[in-house]
């Protein structure tokens, strides 16, 4: 049976109080998701298709708003905030689009800064350090200054986790951030997440790899399904 997880949580990064989410154009919204992340959690969901995890990411950032109930990020829900509240919030969260979400006349070093620069009153200089120093860590030499067309599929991916992680966000949503890269990515991104969750962020993880599912070494708060607009919680079948 479906878990309800997590109701009513005090002092929650991200919350899904009774949200029930439209992840797919022309059939009925999920039934009422229930489920909380803390500060230092890591939530590992297998969302079973590529569609339905950049539905439930923009869900969880307010670009989509539920049928009904809420979905709170530190405390408050998207629905009650106007545009600018929202777009000074977002600025507390980093993002791993699984399908582009690149502006292709911008180098992907202004891609990566962008949002930074625009919801925060961060200085560029440190923005380029820690960018900098995050590209290494995910296999690039430094930051790319090329546009995003002219990098591979890898390194365009690598830039993407730079990207998500820059700026020591309080949320860092990742959409398939594994695709064309494991096994190999798997370590960078593992310290990643502990560094960003020994310093306080909540980390919520979406996947379609059966591999890491499996992967005892992701070290979870909790491992979730998404089937048939609800919330199971448990393991994937081999």
């Amino acid at each position: 049976m479906a878990t309800r997880i997590n109701p009513g949580a005090a002092r929650e990064m991200l919350a899904f109080d009774g949200a029930c989410l439209v992840l797919d154009p022309g059939m009925p919204p999920t039934k009422p998701l229930w489920l909380g992340l803390s500060a230092g959690d890591l939530v590992l969901i297998d969302a079973t298709d590529g569609d339905r995890v950049a539905a439930f990411a923009d869900a969880a950032v307010g670009l989509t708003p539920p049928a009904g109930g809420h979905v709170r990020f530190l405390g408050r829900s998207w629905s009650d905030l106007d545009a600018d509240a929202s777009n000074a919030m977002r600025g507390r969260i980093g993002r791993l689009v699984g399908h582009g979400g690149w502006i292709e006349y911008l180098s992907v070093r202004d891609n990566m800064l962008l949002g930074q620069l625009h919801h925060t009153n961060r200085r560029e200089s440190l923005l380029m350090d820690d960018a900098a120093r995050v590209s290494r860590l995910f296999g690039l030499p430094g930051i790319p200054l090329a546009r995003p067309a002219d990098l591979n599929e890898g390194d365009l991916h690598r830039a993407g986790l730079v990207r998500a992680f820059i700026g020591r966000p309080q949320l860092i949503l990742l959409e398939r951030p594994t695709q064309f890269l494991y096994p190999e990515i798997m370590e960078p991104l593992i310290n990643a997440i502990r560094s960003a969750r020994d310093r306080g962020a909540a980390v919520l993880w979406l996947t379609l790899d059966p591999n890491v599912w499996r992967d005892a070494s992701v070290p979870t708060t909790r491992r979730l399904r998404l089937i048939g607009g609800e919330l199971f919680e448990g393991q994937r079948a081999s």
